[in-house]
Protein backbone atom coordinates (compact mmCIF):
# COMPACT_ATOMS: atom_id res chain seq x y z
CA UNK A 1 0.00 0.00 0.00
CA UNK A 2 1.11 3.32 -0.69
CA UNK A 3 2.22 5.97 1.89
CA UNK A 4 -0.28 8.05 0.07
CA UNK A 5 -3.35 5.81 0.81
CA UNK A 6 -2.08 4.70 4.64
CA UNK A 7 -2.22 8.91 4.80
CA UNK A 8 -5.82 8.91 2.94
CA UNK A 9 -6.98 6.52 5.52
CA UNK A 10 -5.99 7.19 8.93
CA UNK A 11 -7.73 10.70 7.82
CA UNK A 12 -10.91 8.86 6.98
CA UNK A 13 -10.52 7.16 9.85
CA UNK A 14 -10.17 10.07 12.16
CA UNK A 15 -13.04 11.98 10.34
CA UNK A 16 -15.57 9.26 11.32
CA UNK A 17 -14.37 8.87 14.47
CA UNK A 18 -14.55 12.48 14.93
CA UNK A 19 -18.29 12.35 13.44
CA UNK A 20 -18.94 9.15 15.64
CA UNK A 21 -18.11 11.30 18.56
CA UNK A 22 -19.84 14.29 17.75
CA UNK A 23 -22.81 12.34 17.26
CA UNK A 24 -22.58 10.48 20.63
CA UNK A 25 -22.29 13.92 22.28
CA UNK A 26 -25.07 15.57 20.89
CA UNK A 27 -27.32 12.36 21.63
CA UNK A 28 -26.17 12.66 25.72
CA UNK A 29 -26.54 16.75 25.22
CA UNK A 30 -30.11 16.22 24.37
CA UNK A 31 -33.02 14.66 25.90
CA UNK A 32 -33.94 15.57 29.77
CA UNK A 33 -31.42 14.43 31.25
CA UNK A 34 -28.15 16.38 31.64
CA UNK A 35 -24.75 14.37 31.39
CA UNK A 36 -22.48 15.26 34.52
CA UNK A 37 -18.97 16.71 33.38
CA UNK A 38 -15.77 16.04 35.08
CA UNK A 39 -14.30 19.27 37.12
CA UNK A 40 -10.26 19.11 38.10
CA UNK A 41 -9.83 19.44 42.32
CA UNK A 42 -8.18 22.76 42.67
CA UNK A 43 -4.92 22.71 44.70
CA UNK A 44 -5.13 21.47 48.17
CA UNK A 45 -3.41 20.23 50.55
CA UNK A 46 -5.07 17.74 53.58
CA UNK A 47 -3.16 16.92 56.67
CA UNK A 48 -4.54 13.09 57.60
CA UNK A 49 -2.54 10.95 60.09
CA UNK A 50 -4.47 7.71 59.16
CA UNK A 51 -3.06 4.60 60.83
CA UNK A 52 -4.10 1.34 59.30
CA UNK A 53 -3.02 -2.14 59.88
CA UNK A 54 -3.26 -5.89 58.59
CA UNK A 55 -2.78 -8.35 61.06
CA UNK A 56 -2.97 -9.20 64.11
CA UNK A 57 -0.86 -7.75 66.80
CA UNK A 58 2.57 -8.96 66.80
CA UNK A 59 2.31 -10.00 63.17
CA UNK A 60 1.02 -6.53 61.48
CA UNK A 61 2.14 -4.55 58.67
CA UNK A 62 1.57 -0.91 59.15
CA UNK A 63 0.72 1.36 56.56
CA UNK A 64 0.14 5.38 57.21
CA UNK A 65 -0.33 8.30 55.19
CA UNK A 66 0.32 11.99 56.71
CA UNK A 67 -0.78 14.26 53.96
CA UNK A 68 -2.22 14.47 50.86
CA UNK A 69 -1.10 17.50 48.06
CA UNK A 70 -3.18 17.89 44.79
CA UNK A 71 -1.34 20.44 42.75
CA UNK A 72 -1.76 22.52 39.43
CA UNK A 73 0.09 19.52 37.62
CA UNK A 74 -0.19 16.76 40.00
CA UNK A 75 -0.35 15.34 43.48
CA UNK A 76 1.42 13.79 45.60
CA UNK A 77 1.24 12.02 49.50
CA UNK A 78 3.83 11.55 52.25
CA UNK A 79 2.76 7.78 53.19
CA UNK A 80 4.67 5.19 55.20
CA UNK A 81 5.19 1.33 55.73
CA UNK A 82 6.63 -0.45 58.74
CA UNK A 83 6.60 -4.26 58.64
CA UNK A 84 5.91 -5.65 62.30
CA UNK A 85 5.87 -9.32 61.40
CA UNK A 86 8.15 -12.13 61.63
CA UNK A 87 8.87 -12.26 58.14
CA UNK A 88 10.44 -10.04 55.08
CA UNK A 89 7.75 -8.72 52.07
CA UNK A 90 9.46 -7.83 48.66
CA UNK A 91 8.33 -4.59 47.48
CA UNK A 92 6.51 -5.07 43.92
CA UNK A 93 9.20 -4.55 40.81
CA UNK A 94 8.10 -1.64 38.66
CA UNK A 95 5.54 -4.06 36.94
CA UNK A 96 3.56 -4.70 39.84
CA UNK A 97 3.40 -2.08 42.02
CA UNK A 98 -0.03 -0.70 42.99
CA UNK A 99 1.50 2.44 44.94
CA UNK A 100 -0.97 5.32 44.35
CA UNK A 101 -4.63 6.60 44.51
CA UNK A 102 -7.96 4.70 43.79
CA UNK A 103 -10.96 7.66 43.14
CA UNK A 104 -14.39 6.54 44.10
CA UNK A 105 -17.70 8.25 44.10
CA UNK A 106 -18.17 8.05 47.85
CA UNK A 107 -15.91 7.16 51.02
CA UNK A 108 -18.18 3.95 52.80
CA UNK A 109 -16.20 1.02 53.09
CA UNK A 110 -19.30 -0.45 51.84
CA UNK A 111 -18.92 1.10 48.10
CA UNK A 112 -15.66 -0.43 48.30
CA UNK A 113 -16.41 -3.69 49.53
CA UNK A 114 -18.97 -4.18 46.65
CA UNK A 115 -16.53 -3.16 43.72
CA UNK A 116 -14.39 -5.36 45.28
CA UNK A 117 -16.14 -8.31 45.27
CA UNK A 118 -17.55 -7.67 42.13
CA UNK A 119 -14.19 -7.13 41.17
CA UNK A 120 -14.96 -4.23 39.70
CA UNK A 121 -12.49 -1.53 41.54
CA UNK A 122 -11.52 1.33 39.71
CA UNK A 123 -7.90 1.46 37.93
CA UNK A 124 -5.01 2.45 40.39
CA UNK A 125 -3.76 6.39 39.54
CA UNK A 126 -0.23 4.72 40.26
CA UNK A 127 2.59 6.42 41.49
CA UNK A 128 5.23 7.82 38.87
CA UNK A 129 7.85 8.99 41.78
CA UNK A 130 9.25 7.51 44.75
CA UNK A 131 11.13 9.74 47.35
CA UNK A 132 13.21 8.42 48.84
CA UNK A 133 13.17 5.30 46.14
CA UNK A 134 11.09 1.91 47.62
CA UNK A 135 13.49 -0.81 48.93
CA UNK A 136 13.37 -4.20 47.37
CA UNK A 137 12.91 -5.76 50.70
CA UNK A 138 11.25 -5.02 53.98
CA UNK A 139 12.95 -7.18 56.64
CA UNK A 140 11.23 -8.04 59.74
CA UNK A 141 11.09 -4.73 62.14
CA UNK A 142 11.87 -2.42 58.80
CA UNK A 143 9.70 0.76 57.66
CA UNK A 144 10.00 2.85 54.84
CA UNK A 145 8.43 6.22 55.07
CA UNK A 146 8.41 8.82 51.30
CA UNK A 147 6.44 10.58 49.29
CA UNK A 148 4.72 9.19 46.14
CA UNK A 149 3.60 11.52 43.47
CA UNK A 150 2.40 11.44 39.75
CA UNK A 151 0.95 14.14 37.16
CA UNK A 152 -2.51 14.20 36.34
CA UNK A 153 -5.95 15.79 37.25
CA UNK A 154 -8.52 14.48 39.61
CA UNK A 155 -11.66 14.82 39.89
CA UNK A 156 -13.03 17.30 42.35
CA UNK A 157 -16.14 15.76 44.37
CA UNK A 158 -14.35 12.19 44.44
CA UNK A 159 -13.00 10.49 47.08
CA UNK A 160 -9.75 9.37 47.58
CA UNK A 161 -7.95 6.10 48.72
CA UNK A 162 -4.45 5.53 49.01
CA UNK A 163 -3.08 1.77 47.79
CA UNK A 164 -0.13 0.42 49.01
CA UNK A 165 0.91 -3.10 47.26
CA UNK A 166 1.76 -4.77 46.02
CA UNK A 167 3.86 -6.98 49.13
CA UNK A 168 5.26 -10.44 48.79
CA UNK A 169 5.62 -12.46 51.27
CA UNK A 170 9.02 -13.73 51.65
CA UNK A 171 8.98 -17.86 53.40
CA UNK A 172 6.46 -19.49 55.47
CA UNK A 173 4.07 -16.63 56.19
CA UNK A 174 2.11 -16.92 60.20
CA UNK A 175 -1.34 -17.50 60.14
CA UNK A 176 -3.49 -14.73 58.91
CA UNK A 177 -1.69 -13.04 56.32
CA UNK A 178 -1.99 -13.39 52.79
CA UNK A 179 0.75 -14.51 50.16
CA UNK A 180 0.38 -10.96 48.42
CA UNK A 181 -1.05 -7.74 50.22
CA UNK A 182 -2.13 -4.85 48.13
CA UNK A 183 -3.91 -2.64 50.57
CA UNK A 184 -6.54 0.04 50.30
CA UNK A 185 -7.05 2.23 52.84
CA UNK A 186 -9.98 2.34 54.89
CA UNK A 187 -9.95 5.73 55.03
CA UNK A 188 -11.10 8.17 52.15
CA UNK A 189 -10.48 11.91 51.58
CA UNK A 190 -12.88 14.04 49.66
CA UNK A 191 -11.50 16.35 46.80
CA UNK A 192 -12.55 19.72 46.78
CA UNK A 193 -13.44 21.39 43.96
Amino acid sequence: MSRTAIIVLVALGAALAGFAFSSASDRLRGGDSEVETSVAADPQTAKLEWRETYGEPGEQIVFTVESIEVTERGWRVQLGIQNETSIGYTVGDPFDRAFGLMLLSSGTLEELDRLNAERRLPAVRQAASYEPRLPRMLEPGSSWEGTISAPGALVAGSWVRVVFGALSAVGPRPEGLDERVVWITDHAYRLSS
